[in-house]
């Protein structure tokens, strides 16, 4: 991982992650990220975590993609299994294959909502544990891998759709879809918003809902992009650049983001946690010894950030409150 030249903590305390950064780039990071901020390592041992959801009971939920399974983390204690097969159902996958899956989220009645990878499809989880389907097709052809998924207030599921469930993924001979979009379900209807990302990934709205800032997951166009939306819900037809990180040598690549309530982004990317003003301005970095792909927001006053990285599973104290289901 490449070394930030900046402020870094080492934090060698029981149950705190050593070597954790905190890269301080503008003064409105200190108003966002403690001084005296520290990062704890919750969990170990996995293959590579994705999509936090923290849950009404209090526990968080995340993603272990490969290994295809939803672990459930209360206070206090270790991972247990919530659900397996979490993303695919069956037998034929090679080992390692991102068939589980990713991004987790709630709709209004607290159910719920999973991408899978390997089944190409979005399901909600009903009270009683069954599955039921939301999207698997666009105009009759199989979706790809659904890796994140957001809200709207006005109840629409919008998601990102790129190849990373399949094996060859873009050249994969299953792949029916000749773009990686992203979508909006409303009312049971399938709306493709976007088909011009190469490797669309996380998303996530502003407060107002008047933007939805979407990931690039690609080596060869690492950015953000943001999306005007529209009164009816679709997206403007061309996005604005947010920030362009294509450049960075550091592990890691645009992925799952969260913003909070004054309308900042924190958003996964080289390194860590790139944390912008609504503006676009890099304000600092949250770096966990291992490169993050998603966060969510938990805790009671929702001031608690969750990380998932890689093989573990981390959180950081802060000062403000984000947007959650």
């Amino acid at each position: 991982m490449k070394l930030f030249k900046t402020l870094f903590t080492v934090l060698p305390l029981v149950g705190l992650a050593a070597e954790a950064q905190f890269v301080r780039k503008d003064p409105a990071f200190d108003q966002l990220v403690p001084k005296d901020a520290k990062i704890e390592k919750l969990a170990g041992g996995l293959i590579f975590t994705e999509g936090p959801i923290w849950m009404p009971d209090g526990t968080l939920l995340f993603s272990d993609v490969p290994g295809n399974t939803i672990y459930r983390w209360k206070e206090g204690g270790k991972p247990e299994v919530f659900l397996k097969p979490s993303g695919y159902d069956g037998k034929d996958a090679p080992a390692g294959a991102y068939i589980g899956s990713n991004g987790l989220t709630l709709d209004k009645q607290g159910r719920l909502i999973i991408c899978q990878h390997g089944n190409g499809q979005v399901v909600r989880r009903e009270k009683d544990g069954k599955l039921t389907v939301l999207a698997s097709k666009y105009q009759g052809k199989r979706l790809n891998s659904p890796n994140d998924a957001v809200y709207k207030s006005d109840g629409a599921l919008y998601f990102t759709d790129p190849p990373y469930g399949f094996t060859k993924q873009d050249e994969d001979p299953k792949k029916e879809l000749k773009h990686n979009g992203v979508y909006r379900l409303k009312d049971g209807q399938l709306t493709l918003l976007v088909k011009e990302m190469t490797r669309p990934n996380g998303l996530a709205f502003s407060p107002d809902e008047k933007v939805l800032y979407v990931a690039n997951s690609d080596e060869k166009r690492k950015v953000w992009v943001r999306y005007d939306v529209k009164p009816d819900g679709t997206l403007s037809a061309a996005g604005k650049l947010f920030y362009d990180v294509t450049k960075e040598t550091a592990d890691g690549l645009p992925d799952g983001m969260k913003v909070d309530k004054r309308g900042n982004v924190y958003a996964t990317g080289p390194g860590g946690i790139w944390v912008f003003s609504p503006e676009g301005k890099h304000l600092g970095t949250i770096a966990p010894p291992e490169v993050p792909a998603n966060c969510h927001w938990g805790g009671a006053d929702g001031q608690t950030l969750y990380m998932t990285a890689r093989t573990g599973v981390y959180r950081v104290r802060l000062s403000v409150a984000g947007i959650r289901p």
